[in-house]
This record gives structure tokens, C-alpha cells and sequence, in this order.
């Protein structure tokens, strides 16, 4: 039952002249003060969000994005801030970039996160696909060596997790010597503590499920990571076939769960009046995801489409890309008056009965401040109170007439 609704935000500046005919996303570029204005936009957005009764607000950890679409180095640090000015609302990390960080200074990090903010940030890890950020700091992304990155990160967490787990750990590989077989103060150095551990431990933990391999579900199901599907660069909603699998892999470790257990989904949601009206309002932003992602090797476009959209004369004549429509068709995106919004998740909530959580709102990165806000709000307002109701009547007792 869908209990918990959070949003997605990538941290983006407001742009115009969005759209396929609008400014290529290599031509973007704004000044330092301006893309910083990102993180004010972020506290904004979070109050918002807290106000409403929001679950929790994810924040991507992206590096290097003059174009503004992403610009959010530091996810942890900006968490703590953001709790110092709101009550209730949870901050997600989604996803700090393991292969980016040494896995003990990550640990670290979170551990004082966690006690700084009583608890309210929510780690997530994740394995990185751009370029320009993940080489930049001397490891291959998923795009230049997909084998070597996945063997980093798995280790990277594994290392993340006796630091979490253990009062004292070690672990001695080709990449890690920890710690180290040094002298220390006159004795023999053989095993470390993190200083300060998590508050709240187990740590919950939360990883994208983009390729969906079963290597990848086997791993988080070994580390307890729960899994989110769709949202930034995957397309949004649910596969069947892979939440049965997941289901699958949580049951062969000895967890039994309903479908959709132990997973959040993400769904691009835009309301309007009409479904014609939602539609169109929506589609400028529809576009600008696609020009943004789609270059990166997602969404599934060949190099000919890729190439077109990049040329505002050529993008809708020539790349044939795939429309809104059939995006909402796969259930990628749902758009509509408040009922029809209601309906299809509830539908969603029919098939998945173990989905406690759902990320809802406009397409991270792309979408003006004010749209965001006004989308928001009235999601909370028109959508949110019918499953609301639907938790206090399952919690309410029922009583009988004498």
C-alpha cells in the first residue's frame, strides 16, 4: 500500500528556451553565481516539501554541470543544512557516487550526517555514468569501463559496511590496504573504528536499479540495499518482470515480500485541468529530458536520434523520437487532472501491493521553480489525501455494532 510520496530533486537552475527547438544542452553555460543559486532554489523546494507532508526529498550528487542541469556536489552537507530548516522531512541521497569518494571518507560523512540531523537523512549508493565527473577523479564511469566500475563499487560498499557494521574492521585487497600494517603509537596497527559510527544502525540503504542484473539484485540483497526504479536518468515506473525478479532474489535470501517490497518507484507526474491541457504544458520539459539524458546513452535512442536531437532544425523532423504519449502509455509518465493521477497510481498500488513509497513530480533538473512548486503542491493537495485516508482506515480499528 502507497503510504509515503518524496520527490526527485537534481538541484537544476531555471532555464528557458527549452524544448526540441530550444537551446542545445552543450550550449548552456551560466555564471558561477547562477548556477549557484541552485542550492537556494533547493531550500526553497524543501520547505515546500516539509510543509505538505512530503516524505522525503532526494538530491542527486552531480559535479562539473556549467549547463545547469545537475549541481549538487555534496549531498550530505547540503542535507544538513537543509534539516536545520525544516521539521520532518527526510533527506535521501540519491545517489552518492561510491566509485567518486574513498568508501571510509563516505562512511564518515554519512555517520556525522546521520547524528547531526537526529536520523533524517536516508543513504543511498549508486555507480556513476558520466564521464566528466567519475574519470575526472580517476575512476572509470559505467560508460568508459562498465566491468571495473562495478568491481570498485562492490568493493567500495562492502568496505562501507564493515565500517558501518563492526566496532573494529579491516580489509586488504589490491585497491584497499585498511589499515595499513604500520606502527602506531607503539603497537602494531591491524584494525580501524569508524569515528563516530551511525546513530541509527542497521543503515538503511537505497541503490538505483537502472541495468537490473542479477548480480546487481544479488549484491544489494546481500547488503540489505533496497532498490529504487526510475527517476532521473531511467525511465520511470515500474517493469513487471523486474520487480518479480527482485521479489524472487529477496525470497531466495530468506526475506518473502509482497510485490514491489523493499522497492521505491519513480513516476514523472504533471497535473493540469485536462488531460489535454497537462499534456501540453508537459511536453516542453518531456522534451528537455530527453535532449539532456539521451545524450548520456539513456532512454534507449540509437546514435542517428541522438545526433539529430542535438540540432534544434533537425531534432523533430529527423530523430523520430518517442513522444510523451507513448511514454505515458508505458507508464512512464502520468499526466492528467488530479483523478486521473489518483487512479493510475492506484492502479499501480493494485499490482504492487508491497510499494510503500513513490517519488512524484516533474523530471528532475528541467523544470522552473515555480512550475515545480505549483506541481507539488497540488499533488499534495488533490492526490495525496486518498491514500492518506486509505492508511488510516487499514490503521483504524474496526468496531461493531452491539
Amino acid at each position: 500500500m502507497i503510504q509515503n510520496f518524496s520527490t526527485l530533486h537534481a538541484g537544476g537552475v531555471d532555464f528557458g528556451n527549452i524544448g526540441l527547438e530550444g537551446t542545445p544542452v552543450n550550449d548552456r553555460s551560466f555564471s558561477d553565481e547562477y548556477l549557484a543559486g541552485a542550492i537556494e532554489k533547493t531550500q526553497r523546494l524543501a520547505i515546500l516539501c516539509d510543509g505538505w507532508g512530503y516524505n522525503t526529498l532526494w538530491l542527486a550528487e552531480h559535479h562539473f554541470q556549467t549547463e545547469g542541469y545537475e549541481c549538487i556536489p555534496n549531498l550530505l552537507l547540503l542535507s544538513v543544512h537543509l534539516a536545520q530548516i525544516t521539521k520532518n522531512l527526510r533527506f535521501g541521497c540519491g545517489f552518492n557516487i561510491a566509485p567518486m569518494w574513498h568508501p571510509l571518507r563516505l562512511a564518515e560523512d554519512y555517520a556525522m550526517a546521520d547524528i547531526l540531523t537526529g536520523g533524517r537523512v536516508i543513504f543511498g549508493v549508486g555507480r556513476g555514468y558520466h564521464t566528466r565527473e567519475v574519470d575526472t577523479f580517476g575512476v572509470p564511469s559505467t560508460q568508459t569501463d562498465n566491468a571495473a566500475n562495478q568491481d570498485m563499487f562492490e568493493e567500495q560498499v562492502e568496505i562501507i559496511f564493515k565500517a558501518f557494521n563492526n566496532r573494529s574492521f579491516s580489509h586488504h585487497s589490491k585497491r584497499y590496504d585498511l589499515p595499513p600494517r604500520i606502527p602506531y603509537r607503539g603497537y602494531e596497527l591491524e584494525e580501524l573504528t569508524l569515528v563516530p559510527r551511525p546513530r541509527t544502525l542497521p543503515v538503511e540503504c537505497w541503490q538505483p536499479v537502472v541495468t537490473a542484473s542479477q548480480r546487481q539484485m544479488d549484491f544489494m540483497v546481500k547488503h540489505g540495499i533496497k532498490g529504487v526504479m526510475g527517476g532521473g536518468a531511467a525511465p520511470s515506473g515500474a517493469s513487471h518482470e523486474v520487480v518479480q525478479r527482485w521479489q524472487e532474489t529477496l525470497a531466495k535470501a530468506g526475506r518473502e515480500t509482497q510485490l514491489g517490497g523493499d522497492l521505491q518507484v519513480a513516476y514523472h507526474t504533471f497535473i493540469a485541468d485536462t488531460e489535454e491541457k497537462a499534456i501540453a504544458e508537459a511536453r516542453p520539459y518531456f522534451e528537455e529530458h530527453q535532449k539532456f539524458f539521451g545524450a548520456l546513452g539513456f532512454l534507449g535512442l540509437t546514435q542517428e536520434q541522438i545526433d539529430a536531437m542535438a540540432d534544434p532544425s533537425r531534432a523533430r523532423a529527423e530523430a523520430a523520437l518517442p513522444t510523451l504519449e507513448a511514454a505515458m502509455e508505458r507508464g512512464w509518465w502520468i499526466c492528467g487532472p488530479p483523478e486521473k493521477v489518483t487512479e493510475v497510481l492506484m492502479s499501480h498500488q493494485e499490482s504492487y501491493p508491497g510499494l510503500e513509497t513513490v517519488h512524484v513530480g516533474p523530471p528532475a533538473g528541467v523544470v522552473p521553480e515555480r512550475v515545480v512548486l505549483e506541481q507539488l503542491e497540488r499533488f499534495a493537495k488533490e492526490v495525496m489525501p486518498a491514500f492518506k485516508s486509505q492508511v488510516k482506515d487499514t490503521a483504524s480499528p474496526i468496531s461493531s455494532a452491539p
